[in-house]
Order: C-alpha cells, then structure tokens, then sequence
C-alpha cells in the first residue's frame, strides 16, 4: 500500500496535472506505471534547459480524484496527479514558473507521458528551507 505523501511531508502537494501516456508506438513504455514510480519532470519555460529535468513527482488520482493507494494495479493510462517537488529549495524556483496551464512530461530516459497544470495547491506556501 502507498504511503500518501502528504502523511510524510506533512504539507499539500504543489500543484495537480493532467496527463496521457504515450502509448509504445508513440515511444510511450510497455507497460503503464504503479503507484510509486518517480519520474523526473520537465516543463516549458523559457528559462528551463531542454535536456534538464527536475525531480517532481507524481502521486496518481483514480476518475473520482482521490489517491491511488493500491500498488498492485497500474494507473489510469490518461487522468490526474499530484505533483510533488521534492527538493524543497527547488520550490523557490518553481514557484513563478509553474502556472496552471503550462505543458510538461514525465521522463524515464525518453519523454513517457505529457502533462498540464490544472491546479496550484500548496507551491506557493509550501517549505522552501
């Protein structure tokens, strides 16, 4: 089972996305993800190098938004997640650069899935120390 990573943080996420993996034609993986797995990130800013990726990652939502605890069955192909910076120095760049809207990917060697910022919740008020 998955232990929320609000439990162990003790503060909110830093925003929500939207996201689809790529399936294998388009050079997505061969299987979808469970719960867990720590894909870098990257997103479209001016400032943020292309071939530089962060370490923010996903916690996966069911269709009903509520936090995939099961780690025995893959997520959702397409859906929702929260998104978690895990450097909390990282935040403070972050943090006028990430807007709802912007576009990003999760990586695993390769780009696996696209993304979009639907929601901030704690970026701005979450520990930057």
């Amino acid at each position: 089972m998955h232990q929320p990573y609000e439990e162990k943080t003790k503060h909110k996420a830093d925003f929500r996305i939207k996201y689809r993996f790529y399936k294998p034609e388009e050079g997505g993986r061969m299987k979808l993800p469970y719960q867990g797995i720590r894909f870098d990130f990257w997103y479209e800013h001016p400032e943020n190098k292309e071939n530089s990726v962060f370490m923010i990652w996903p916690e996966f939502e069911d269709e009903e938004q509520d936090l995939i605890l099961d780690q025995t069955n893959p997520v959702l192909e397409s859906g929702t997640a929260r998104m978690w910076v895990i450097s909390s120095k990282m935040r403070e760049y972050h943090r006028n650069k990430i807007k709802v809207g912007v576009l990003g990917y999760f990586f695993e060697a390769r780009r696996v899935a696209e993304c979009e910022v639907i929601e901030i919740i704690g970026l701005l008020e979450n520990p930057t120390d």
